[in-house]
Parts: structure tokens; C-alpha cells; sequence
């Protein structure tokens, strides 16, 4: 692992005794949901097809939004629309809404439980990215850790790549992330996370704090 700026270091170890404990709480409420039932488990899925390029916040109300007016499981693409505009590509978000209905069904995320269980997230996360039209690595890793399997998984946003390059764990913002150069990164991600005695799921909360001032998710 390259050099890592100790200063910036210095000032992370501080910022994170600040806001440890907020962000085990929020992660606590994570783990709660892997009990939950498979409507939760599709709204979350819901939430991260829709979070490319856009704000959490807005993603997270256009979900409460669809549900409050009963569209989310059964809206047309064109009742969904209108709603997404909040969202940058709004026209695909919403057909990958409709995709995610018919494959990531009540009995399919129930076969993905078991997996889940079963062979843990790297191969569920795998699964997402074949399957689900819309996840790439970052989106099924950023769903995981929603539901509370994201442990070892690295949510690679810009925010979090920003603190990347300012603790010199990367030399530049890729401008674009292949699946090869996204396992490289998560890689360092979890090398980091050992050398600083902080969890890999903290660091990532904690990153993202930094870059939004807010713990979400």
C-alpha cells in the first residue's frame, strides 16, 4: 500500500472518535433489516437503482413518494416518470424500476436470502450485477450494506474516492470505474481500514459524512 499522508490521517482518527458512535448506530439499523420482509428488501433495491449520479436524500423521498401513492410496486413507466425527474437519466431509472419487479420478485429475493446466508455477499453481489438491470458493483455494494451485509464491501461514490486521494491511497480520480479497477480500489479500501483499526463499513459512513456533512446511507 502507497505512503498515506499522515496528516490527513491524523485529522480522519479524530473525526471518526466523533462520529463513531453515530455511525454504529446508523449501521445497527442496517443489520436490523436483514430479517425484514421482502417489500423492504425491494424498496431498498429500489433506492440504490436510483442513486447513480443523483442525491441519497432526494432518492430516498422519491421512494417514500412512489409508496405513498401506491406506484411503487405496480406504477406504469410513465406514472413512474414524473416522479424521477429528480434523478439524472430519469427514463431508465424508471424501466429499471419495472426490470427489478419482475426479477427481483417476493420469491426470488427469498432464493436470494438463503444465498445470501448461504454463500455470503461477494457472490450475492456478483448475482446483483448479472441479474438486476442498473447495479453495477458500487450500487449492489451500496444495496448490501443497506440490508446489512455490507461488512467487507466497499461503496465506491465520489465522495468516497475524494477521501481516497486526499489520504493518498489513490494517485487520481478514475474517471471511470471497470469492474478490475473497482476490486483494486475496494481492495485498498480494506487495507486501509485494517492499518487504521477502523471497520471497513465505519470508514466507508464515515467518508461519506465527511463528504456531505450527513450520516444517511
Amino acid at each position: 500500500m502507497r505512503r498515506l499522508l499522515m496528516g490527513n490521517i491524523s485529522e480522519l482518527k479524530k473525526i471518526y472518535k466523533l462520529r463513531r458512535r453515530a455511525i454504529g448506530l446508523r449501521l445497527s439499523e442496517f443489520d436490523k433489516l436483514r430479517d425484514s420482509g421482502h417489500e423492504r428488501f425491494f424498496e431498498e433495491l429500489c433506492f440504490c437503482l436510483l442513486t447513480p449520479q443523483s442525491k441519497a436524500q432526494s432518492c430516498g423521498q422519491i421512494i417514500s413518494d412512489l409508496k405513498k401513492n401506491g406506484l411503487l410496486y405496480k406504477g406504469s413507466r410513465k406514472q413512474l416518470e414524473p416522479f424521477l425527474k429528480r434523478t439524472r437519466f430519469y427514463r431508465n431509472k424508471a424501466r429499471y424500476l419495472m426490470f427489478a419487479r419482475r426479477v427481483f420478485s417476493k420469491e426470488e429475493i427469498a432464493r436470494f436470502k438463503k444465498s445470501l446466508a448461504q454463500d455470503g455477499p461477494l457472490a450475492a453481489r456478483q448475482w446483483l450485477i448479472e441479474n438486476i438491470k442498473g447495479l453495477g458493483h458500487k450500487e449492489s455494494s451500496h444495496f448490501l450494506r443497506n440490508i446489512g451485509y455490507g461488512q467487507d464491501l466497499a461503496i465506491l461514490d465520489v465522495h468516497v474516492l475524494r477521501s481516497l486521494k486526499r489520504l493518498g491511497v489513490i494517485d487520481e480520480l478514475p474517471k471511470s470505474l471497470s469492474p478490475k479497477k473497482y476490486l483494486q480500489i475496494e481492495e485498498k479500501v480494506r487495507q486501509l481500514a485494517s492499518k487504521l483499526k477502523i471497520p471497513a463499513s465505519h470508514l466507508d459512513l464515515l467518508f461519506w459524512s465527511i463528504g456531505t456533512g450527513k450520516i444517511y446511507k
